[in-house]
Order: structure tokens, then C-alpha cells, then sequence
């Protein structure tokens, strides 16, 4: 007698720009689904964190690249839904949000030799399990064939607004002229970066969260996986 058919993993891929909301969807959404949640930005923010503790010039793609080599990221889901994001075996799930890193995360993420260092890292963790990951290639780059694409966008005004709020939130002093400022930057480098730049993959669906509660831009993606899922003939494993 044959065993039966192993699932299929699924891969979902959820990308957009700083603001529009893609990781506390993807984390939620991952949660809901009981699935492994993945935030590829938390890498990088790692990476950012160890380059300004040992004053490495963020302007030397050589040094990052070799920093990146030999730095160790393991990533984490907490009960919760959170992540954990360990650097070098450190828990540094907090101190990678502080504004500091956000100013400089993308210029470390352009870097070409540093994103084929987490590309490998991402694709590893990625076939875990099925997975939910969100950044700014997930669809184009890190995993091209992943069972679903989302990119999810919103109104330059409304992301500096929730960026503000996280901050404000988590206690961190910071005015919505920074923000603003900040946000206008890292969007001009990761779409103008000749690595894995931020774009939407053809097959991805764009979702416009400006006015759109985070629940029901839950329910948008699921209704979607669901889809595919059944399309499939897929156990669909979501809560």
C-alpha cells in the first residue's frame, strides 16, 4: 500500500514599501494560517545593528559583505505571533527597531553582497515550513514561484502616519517631519537600488491598504490563499 501524498509547502509572499502595513499583516496572516511568519526586514536590521556597534562605514560595501559572511541571524516565532531575531545567539528583537537602525537599514540593504548573504539565509528558512514572508523581493527575487504574491501599498501620507505611530507607540521620540523625511529616503533606495529593487512581481496582487482596516486586509489575503489552496486540492490549515 502507498503512503499517502505529503502536502505542499506553501510559500506566500507579501512585499510594498516602509509604511504600508506588511508585517503586521504578514503576521497576522501567517498566524491565523498556523503558518511559519517570516520578516525578512528584521535580517537586515540585524546586520545594521552589528555594523554601527563595531563602526563599520556603511558606505563600504566590502566590509558589509564580509560582516554579513560572519554574522549569524536565526529568526524565531514567538507564542504570540511576533518574531524573535537573534543576532550572534543575542535577542536583539527590540533594539533593531530603535530609529538609529531604521536610518541607515537601507543603505546596508543595497548592498549586493549582503542580500546574497540573506538570500540564502531567507530561502533556508523559507522551506522550513509553509511559510508567510514579507520585504521588498520576496515575490521577484527570493522566492519568484511562491504559491501567492501581495503587494501591498498605501498613500505616502497615511504610511508616514502609521510609521509614526509604531514609533510613538513603542516610545521612541521622533517628530512626523522625520518620519516623513526618513520614509522619502528609504523609499528612493529601495527602488532605485540596482539589487533587488522594490517592485511589484506580474502576478502579484496590489492591495491598496490607505483605506482599509487591518482586519480586513487580513481577510483580503486569506480569501485569496484560500483560493489557491482549494484550486490546488491543498489542506488549507488556517484558524
Amino acid at each position: 500500500m502507498s503512503s499517502p501524498t505529503r502536502p505542499k509547502k506553501l510559500i506566500i509572499a507579501v512585499d510594498g514599501p516602509a509604511g504600508a502595513g506588511k508585517s503586521t499583516i504578514a503576521r497576522l496572516v501567517a498566524k491565523r494560517m498556523n503558518f511559519l511568519y517570516l520578516d525578512t526586514g528584521a535580517m537586515y536590521r540585524a546586520l545594521t545593528l552589528k555594523a554601527l556597534r563595531k563602526a563599520v562605514d556603511i558606505s563600504n560595501a566590502v566590509q558589509l559583505t564580509r560582516l554579513a559572511k560572519n554574522t549569524r541571524i536565526d529568526l524565531e516565532n514567538n507564542p504570540d505571533g511576533s518574531i524573535k531575531v537573534l543576532l550572534d545567539n543575542e535577542d536583539v528583537s527590540t533594539n533593531i527597531r530603535k530609529p538609529e537602525i531604521t536610518k541607515f537599514v537601507s543603505d546596508v540593504a543595497k548592498v549586493e553582497g549582503v542580500r546574497k548573504e540573506m538570500l540564502h539565509l531567507q530561502r533556508r528558512f523559507g522551506l522550513r515550513s509553509s511559510c508567510v514572508l514579507d520585504g521588498r523581493d520576496i515575490g521577484t527575487v527570493v522566492f519568484p514561484n511562491a504559491d501567492r504574491k501581495f503587494f501591498l501599498d498605501a498613500e505616502f501620507k497615511t504610511r508616514v502616519s502609521r510609521r509614526h505611530k509604531e514609533l510613538k507607540d513603542s516610545r521612541e521620540a521622533v517628530t512626523a517631519e522625520e518620519v516623513k523625511k526618513d520614509l522619502k529616503n528609504r523609499d528612493t533606495i529601495d527602488s532605485n537600488r540596482e539589487c533587488a529593487p522594490l517592485k511589484k512581481a506580474p502576478d502579484a496582487l496590489y492591495v491598496d491598504t490607505t483605506k482599509m482596516t487591518i482586519e480586513e486586509v487580513v481577510d483580503t489575503l486569506l480569501k485569496h490563499i484560500r483560493v489557491r489552496a482549494n484550486r490546488h486540492n491543498r489542506p488549507n490549515g488556517y484558524g
